[in-house]
Parts: C-alpha cells; structure tokens; sequence
C-alpha cells in the first residue's frame, strides 16, 4: 500500500488539537475525515508531533498509506478541496517509502512561540499571539534562556501530564529577537530540538517573560531549572502563540 509524506500548515484555534478525539474536533480527524470523502475507507494519519488545543502549525509532518497510487500533486489538491473549509492545508505531499515514519524518524522539532508587547488589543493577530501590556527586556530574556539550551533534566518545565519516559531533553537551540509591529514590538522565541516535553516550550516562553518583565532575575531560570521541582517554573503561557514550524529528518522527504 502506497505511504505518502504530508507536511500541513493549520490554524489551531478551533481545534481540540491535533490528535483526534471522539467529541470535538482535530486536525489529525479533519485530514482523515478529508481523505475518506475523497475515497471511503478507514485512514491513520501519523503525526509528527500532537500539538495541543489552539497551537498552530506551519509546518506538521504526517503519513498515511493509501490503497491507491496517486500522482502526488493531484491527491494533494484533492485532499486541500475536500478540507474547505476547516483552517487546515496541505502544503506539499510525496511518496515515500514504506517504512517512513513521521514521528520516529523525526530528529528535530522545531517551535515559534510569538509575543507581543502591546497596550491595545489585538486585531489581526487576535488568537495567534500571547499580548502581554508592556515592553520586555530583550537581552535579559536572552542570558535566562541561555541557561537552558543542552541537556538537563527539565522536570521544572515539565507539565504534570506528561507521559514522557525521562524529563531528560537536549535543547539545542533557543533564539530570541524582537519585531517592530503597530502600537508595540512583538518577541519571537524559536526553539529547537529532538524532541520535547509536554508543555515544555510554553513553560520556559512564560518564564522568560518573568525575566523580561523585570519580575525574575536571568539567574532566577538556573535556579529554577536546577530545581528539578514544577513548582519553581513561572507560569504556563496561553497555546495561541505556538506554532510547529518544522520537522527535521536524515533524508528530508520534501527535498525534491
């Protein structure tokens, strides 16, 4: 059966998430859903990551086998049409090979988190950013977060439902830099890694912007990372926000 590579791009705001579930709704049943109007059958598209309620994606990774061989850029079209007019597209889809793995092959998550620093509401980005009423301190943001990129154990920002084996993780990169937008200026954190934690970058965003903010000290995020305790992390940031930007494999699939 032939196994085709997905990368989606979605607006998680009226999703449960990505992973589908029996009373509301998901990306992951919004795909399946689309595929079976296209041809009746019983389909599992595998993620590369489950991202929560209200996260976005611009760039998810998924796979599916389909009984038929298609011509990848008719199917691709097909399954965007039957889509309409749930916030969910595929970008582009490929042929893979049979044991092509979204998850397991992957070897690096990418994240955007967005923050914007602004005394008026939102408008366009309403619902795709975290609107904190004040500037942040860029540079103290960035010495706190340096004191979380390589392995540690991050049980600190770590959610209590997490079905993870090890609180251990590498993070390998965390960038910070900050976007001149209207009435304010908007943070963009970008994290990078293997694989994380459940609610890890929501953790550590929303803990840097007790930095930011003046409330906690740079060294206040070592300390609470060696503290190896939930209770030490600064608050869990809202989902709107977050974006999966990337998915990273030995042989990239969509290079061709």
């Amino acid at each position: 059966m032939p196994r085709y590579a997905l990368m989606i791009d979605y607006d998680g705001t009226p999703f449960a998430g990505w992973q589908r579930q029996s009373h509301h709704a998901s990306v992951q049943g919004a795909v399946e859903d689309a595929l079976a109007r296209l041809t009746p059958g019983d389909y599992v598209v595998t993620g590369a990551g489950r991202t929560d309620a209200g996260v976005h994606a611009t760039g998810q990774v998924a796979h599916v086998d389909i009984a038929r061989d298609w011509d990848t850029a008719r199917l691709m079209g097909a399954i965007n049409a039957h889509l309409r007019p749930a916030p969910v597209a595929v970008l582009q889809l490929v042929r893979v090979a049979d044991d092509f793995h979204a998850r397991f092959d992957a070897r690096e998550r990418r994240y955007l988190f967005r923050l914007q620093g602004r005394h008026a509401p939102l408008t366009h980005d309403r619902g795709r950013v975290w609107q904190v009423p004040h500037a942040l301190d860029l540079a103290a943001m960035q010495a706190g977060a340096a004191h979380l990129v390589g392995k540690h154990d991050f049980t600190t920002f770590r959610s209590a439902l997490c079905q993870a084996q090890s609180p251990v993780k590498t993070l390998d990169a965390i960038a910070i830099t900050e976007h001149p937008v209207p009435g304010g200026v908007e943070y963009r954190f970008m994290l990078r890694a293997r694989s994380f934690l459940h609610n890890q970058v929501r953790s550590i965003v929303g803990t840097l912007e007790k930095v930011g903010s003046g409330a906690w000290q740079p060294d206040d995020v070592r300390a609470a990372l060696a503290a190896r305790d939930r209770a030490a992390c600064g608050p869990v940031c809202p989902p709107q926000g977050l974006y999966l930007t990337g998915v990273g494999y030995p042989d990239d699939p969509f290079a061709t």
